[in-house]
């Protein structure tokens, strides 16, 4: 990455990712790899105005020594200081930008029941952040990075170093930081996303129906659901991009109301672990039977993280034809994976996704028929064989999508 690029990058960022206002916190997480590019989106929200910048510093390394050295009864310690800090600054209307540099698998081999302890426990320290995000009360933004151990993953019959390269390439060229002009690529780009969520959220479909790809199932939406894609609005009337890049158009369905067999069409990378083949079968909403080809154990603790982890929060969609999925490489990486695929997510719903839904409380959140959850992990289910049908309330269904891609 040149210096030019990193610029561009953090630009980006800043600018049109948590979108800095002058007078704003900002809270900005990043791996201890990835320093020169935290410093230099430090310094873009310095110059955007902002009144001070948080550092939250990562390191998949040092979590590996924790999980596999730390006695079990400090596995699950998270230090209030910390969770007061950074839920205290968004609370005050702090914007936030997560920086990513993934190490595929890096917790691979560590006890999946002493990691899901851990990550329960993180889960419910900071399930504040979690409200606050997806209620959209503040800006918020993730980024990716490529790292040696994440090209060796997506390129493994490549060197070290041409890995590297042709990945950051395709990093450029996913987050549009090879247009001329990034920023006003992403202005047109999220105002069609945005136009198709529009017209979805117009039509009030009663149900989705799914069929292909191993994928035989139907989800309930709820009255008043909300389609939502591209920028985002804070409670400050900021607008955002919280996904770079984005691809998407997403809601909620109703908690009960999915019944059916899901199958995964890209692996899962969750708490440091890779998931593959995962299979899933619904009734009135929750699990009734899970299995993984690989990682089983890891989806079985996923699932287990609290009473409503086993029902959806969100239902995403994604055609076959967006520039992730036309590059026809599986990333390992849910930011990226997720932009070239439908998805589900397990967990949370966002309140956002349901009208009035910002101001309401857990509890009026699931009265509507949203699911609330310390989790929210997006699975990619999306393929060329998968069909969607809306159900409109008089039982006409209209296609919506055929071999992958919208009818």
């Amino acid at each position: 990455m040149t210096p030019e690029q990193l610029n561009i990058y953090a630009e980006l960022a800043v600018r049109q990712g948590i979108n800095v206002q002058p007078g704003q916190k900002v809270i900005v997480r990043g791996p201890v790899d990835a320093a020169p590019f935290v410093r230099k989106a430090v310094e873009k929200a310095y110059e955007a105005g902002a009144a001070h910048v948080m550092i939250d510093w990562t390191d998949d390394d040092l979590l590996r020594i924790r999980m596999a050295n730390a006695p079990e009864e400090s596995i699950d310690f998270v230090p209030q200081g910390y969770v007061d800090d950074f839920i205290g600054t968004m609370e005050e209307g702090g914007a936030m930008l997560g920086i990513y540099a993934p190490k595929p698998g890096h917790l691979t081999g560590i006890d999946a029941a002493r990691i899901g302890k851990y990550f329960q426990a993180l889960g419910k320290a900071m399930r504040r952040q979690r409200d606050l995000q997806q209620a959209s009360k503040t800006s918020w933004s993730m980024v990716m990075l490529p790292t040696p151990e994440w090209a060796a993953v997506v390129f493994p019959d490549l060197s070290p170093e041409a890995g590297m390269t042709k990945l950051w390439d395709h990093i450029r060229y996913i987050t549009g930081l090879d247009q001329e002009d990034p920023i006003a690529y992403w202005q047109e780009k999220v105002e069609q996303i945005e136009s198709r969520a529009q017209w979805l959220t117009h039509e009030q479909f009663l149900r989705l129906h799914y069929t292909g790809g191993g994928t035989d199932f139907s989800l309930e939406l709820p009255r008043g659901h909300i389609w939502v894609g591209g920028r985002l609005t804070d409670a400050n009337g900021t607008k955002y991009l919280p996904n770079i890049p984005t691809e998407e158009v997403f809601s909620a369905p109703v908690r009960t109301g999915v019944n059916g067999v899901v199958k995964s069409t890209f692996p899962l990378e969750y708490s440091g672990q890779l998931i593959e083949g995962i299979t899933l079968k619904f009734q009135d909403g929750r699990i009734i039977e899970a299995s993984a080809e690989k990682g089983e154990a890891a989806l079985k603790e996923m699932i287990s993280a609290d009473d409503t982890a086993q029902f959806l929060g969100e239902v995403a969609l994604v055609p076959q034809d967006s520039p992730i999925s036309n590059l026809n490489i599986i990333f390992r990486n849910t930011l990226f994976d997720e932009n070239a695929s439908c998805h589900l997510a397990l967990g949370s719903a966002y309140p956002l996704n349901l009208q009035g839904g910002q101001e309401m409380t857990r509890e009026e959140l699931a009265e509507h028929g949203l699911n609330t959850s310390i989790i929210h992990v997006d699975f990619m289910i999306g393929s060329a064989e998968l069909d969607i049908d809306g159900e409109r309330e008089d039982g006409t269904r209209v296609p919506l999508f055929r071999n992958g891609n919208w009818a």
